[in-house]
């Protein structure tokens, strides 16, 4: 089979189209329309604080077809505004599918793509040039449930207010996180992540500051998850298989891609085409997924939802070779400290971890080790700030990690070389 004559940019929407579409359509094998509905309501109303499990509080099918709907609003949007599916909107629409499973909802999501609008008005610029900050900054979808539904408001002045905050919050993420990828020079691939703790933090602690409680949670679906490593195994190989075919039957180039260090911004579709970044994303899927299953971790939604922007990034700076070392580093704090590593919060750590690829990449293995093994450390004592209220927490903790490591590699990297060089 050979589809590299559909190697097109039209072609590459059906693909997420199809990707949004598998979604829904699953939810109807684990429940009746009328349980995934009651589901999605609950959803809706939810708050979603870090953790919060769609499947654990709605039931399975509601959270698959949320995360089916909010992908295909998504990628109805990217489509309506630009022709091109760069890695970048790839990473941002597979991180909103996988977040579609612990937080992210259709009403939590639209103010920040709102706030993107008007800010794209205010600057007299195409909102194309914004699709990607506005699809991340979804990030904080908790912090709108939470004002909404969270803090005892009447139910229409908590949603107006909410709405107000998350149109605001979107109007200025496109300023930040800009300015905000200077502090760890793209080190980190979660930098919209970094940008949403700064403002989450501040967000949090200005509600703290007039009473309202904000902590993170841990509501996780504990159930029989042999079917999703299936769902998830069939997946990552028809991923491989369409990457395989458009790629002319052959993974021609893909050692140049795993030499990509994948500091942001590396844009793997223009710079190696869709088919071998397909296949790039198929392995990284089934890496991600083997680390859980060989730790003994629970598939459930956050869990995939990791598992699933592992594969978004391998579209846009992740590969096989520069995201290895990370899994290692977090394995080895993981066995070295009090955490439990089958626990899904150091299952997500782990996967989550990855925002660091650029490290190893950079720095090499050693490098990507230790990134890995301080990320493990931080990224468990850092959420109390924004309050669970960023669903981004590992890429606020490797903001950190990345701007921390990266002047002192380089130090001893310049020592390296002028010792071999007199």
């Amino acid at each position: 089979m050979n589809l590299s004559r559909y190697n097109n940019k039209k072609s590459h929407f059906v693909f997420l189209y199809g990707y949004a579409f598998s979604f829904m359509i699953t939810a109807l094998l684990f429940n009746t329309p009328a349980e995934i509905f009651d589901g999605l309501i609950k959803i809706m109303f939810s708050t979603g604080n870090l953790i919060t499990d769609y499947m654990y509080i709605s039931n399975v099918g509601a959270a698959l077809f949320n995360s089916g709907l909010v992908t295909l609003f998504s990628t109805i949007l990217v489509n309506k505004n630009t022709k091109i599916l760069s890695g970048p909107l790839i990473a941002a629409i597979f991180v909103i599918s996988g977040f579609s499973l612990f937080g992210k909802n259709l009403f939590n999501t639209l103010p920040f793509i709102i706030g993107a609008l008007v800010y794209a008005k205010i600057e007299k610029m195409p909102y194309n040039r914004l699709l990607v900050a506005s699809l991340f900054g979804s990030a904080l979808g908790p912090l709108i449930s939470e004002i909404a539904f969270g803090i005892d408001l009447p139910i229409g002045v908590g949603i107006i207010t909410s709405y107000l905050v998350g149109i605001f919050i979107g109007i200025i993420l496109p300023i930040l996180s800009s300015r905000f990828l200077i502090f760890h020079q793209g080190y980190s691939l979660y930098n919209a992540g970094f940008t949403a703790g700064i403002v989450g933090m501040f967000a949090v602690a200005t509600l703290r500051m007039f009473g309202v409680e904000i902590a993170t949670t841990s509501l996780v679906y504990n159930g029989n998850t042999n079917i999703f490593y299936l769902m998830l195994i069939v997946f990552f190989s028809i991923l491989f298989v369409v990457g395989f075919s458009l790629n002319n039957n052959s993974v021609n180039n893909f050692s140049s891609l795993l030499k990509n260090k994948g500091r942001l911004v590396s844009d793997f579709t223009s710079l190696y085409g869709f088919g071998l970044t397909l296949i790039n994303m198929s392995i990284l899927g089934f890496m991600a997924t083997f680390y859980v299953y060989i730790v003994g971790g629970q598939l459930n939604g956050p869990v995939m939802g990791g598992i699933l922007t592992v594969v978004g990034f391998g579209a846009f700076g992740k590969t096989p070779k520069n995201s290895f070392p990370i899994f290692i580093g977090v394995y080895i704090a993981l066995i070295l400290n009090i955490y439990d590593v089958k626990s899904t919060a150091a299952v997500l750590a782990a996967l989550f971890g990855t925002t660091l690829a650029p490290i190893a990449g950079e720095y090499g293995i050693l490098g990507g080790i230790i990134a890995g093994f301080i990320h493990m450390g931080l990224v468990t004592n850092i959420g109390f700030l924004h309050g669970g209220v960023n669903l981004y927490n590992n890429g606020f903790s490797g903001g950190f990690v990345a701007a921390f490591l990266a002047p002192i590699f380089d130090v001893f990297r310049d020592i390296k070389y002028r010792s071999k060089n007199g």
